[in-house]
């Protein structure tokens, strides 16, 4: 990795690299080791699983003259309250199941943090190799410079498994992004989640639960850049030779594409499908200072708008049984604030219109003695030049 810097470029920026490399390494580290997950102490573990939320079927604590749940033809589902974490009625909240592209809330949470949006980079064909056959992309180019701001749309707005692909090559590579993943999932507490392929293509053993759903749900709503992005409608994708076309989000509770009503308040947050996942849905909305996160897996009736509909029924009663219901479990650090993790010490980049005193090389995400350590980590970045444009 070659960089040119000014000295100020480099005095400004070394304090910040150090500390966000000192934050990075004991997670890379792990990473690396492949260390079991030890899960939850013994008496912890029984207590959890005593949890009503661990028994099969539809879980709820209606109090009198409360509506029961909507009938939902969904292999699993969860409604929470995304403030309190508190899971207001459930089923089969801990059932494994493929998860499809809504495991791409928890790469987002995963790489957002060491990934800031103003950084460009030339995508190589390293960087698309080994996407699955079939994958939704939102159509990246080998060759052509792409904002990281532009990479998210790509994710969130059309679920692309190419711009999944360049994002996690910057990360570190793919096996060492589905390492930080699992360990992330760890970290916030869902344990049903198993990696194996970071854009949620289906691979062997790729599993989630609609309690892990709503708990990446809820874990990204509280952070700013993932709430933005998972809530836009549209936006605009860099095209070849300068042009840029339209993409929109495919998740149809939020736009009311292709007939589907959109839902009232509605905040994201992402939507996936696979042959062997069907439709999964993890949707957020807020109505009268109260937010639901809601999640759907594989309905089983009613086609591939169905997860939408299904969804709705439940946002809708859980808006209206909210507080009149006894909570069946909680998400885990329910109100917590957003882990900052790698962002304590963000990487800087050139303000857009204000280049006095930045070198004539960009973006700037370290410092040429810091070279070795970003290695170690992993973390693999083609700087280039960015005036602002």
């Amino acid at each position: 990795m070659t960089i040119g810097f000014s000295s100020r470029a480099v005095r400004s920026t070394c304090v910040l690299c150090v500390a966000g490399l000192l934050t990075l390494m004991p997670a890379a580290a792990a990473a690396r080791a492949g260390r079991p997950d030890p899960g939850p102490p013994g008496g912890e573990r029984a207590a959890e699983q005593s949890s009503p939320l661990y028994h099969s079927g539809t879980q709820v604590r209606l109090r009198h003259g409360v509506p029961g749940v909507p009938g939902v033809s969904a292999l699993s589902w969860v409604v929470a309250d995304a403030g309190t974490g508190e899971v207001l009625a459930a089923h089969d909240a801990h059932r494994e199941l493929p998860p499809a592209s809504t495991l791409k809330t928890l790469f987002a949470l995963t790489v957002l943090p060491v990934l800031p949006g103003g950084i460009r980079h030339e995508v190589s064909a390293d960087d698309l190799a080994g996407i699955g056959p079939g994958s939704s992309l939102v159509g990246v180019v080998e060759g052509q410079t792409y904002r990281v701001s532009d990479l998210w749309n790509g994710v969130f707005l059309n679920s692309g498994n190419d711009a999944v692909h360049v994002l996690a090559s910057l990360a570190g590579g793919w096996s060492a992004t589905a390492s930080r993943m699992q360990a992330e999932a760890r970290a916030l507490g869902a344990r049903d989640t198993h990696v194996r392929s970071p854009d949620g293509y289906d691979a062997p053993g790729q599993v989630s639960s609609a309690y892990d759903l709503a708990v990446f749900g809820m874990a990204g709503l509280r952070r700013p850049d993932f709430a933005r992005y998972c809530s836009r409608v549209d936006a605009m994708f860099p095209g070849r030779n300068g042009d840029a076309y339209g993409i929109m989000n495919t998740n149809r509770l939020l736009t009311g594409a292709d007939g589907v009503e959109p839902y009232p308040g509605l905040i994201g947050v992402k939507n996936g499908y696979t042959s062997n996942a069907g439709n999964t849905l993890i949707s957020a909305a807020r109505r009268d200072g109260r937010s639901l996160v809601v999640t759907v897996m594989n309905p089983q009736e009613g086609g591939g708008h169905a997860v939408y509909e299904e969804a709705r029924s439940l946002l809708d009663w859980g808006f209206e049984a909210a507080g009149r219901v006894d909570p069946v479990g909680s998400l885990p650090a329910a109100g917590a604030p957003p882990r900052q993790g790698p962002q304590a010490a963000p990487a800087v980049a050139r303000p857009s219109g204000d280049q006095s005193g930045w070198p004539g090389t960009g973006t700037i995400l370290g410092v040429a003695a810091l070279g070795a350590g970003v290695t170690a980590l992993g973390l693999r970045l083609r700087l280039v030049r960015d005036d602002g444009r």
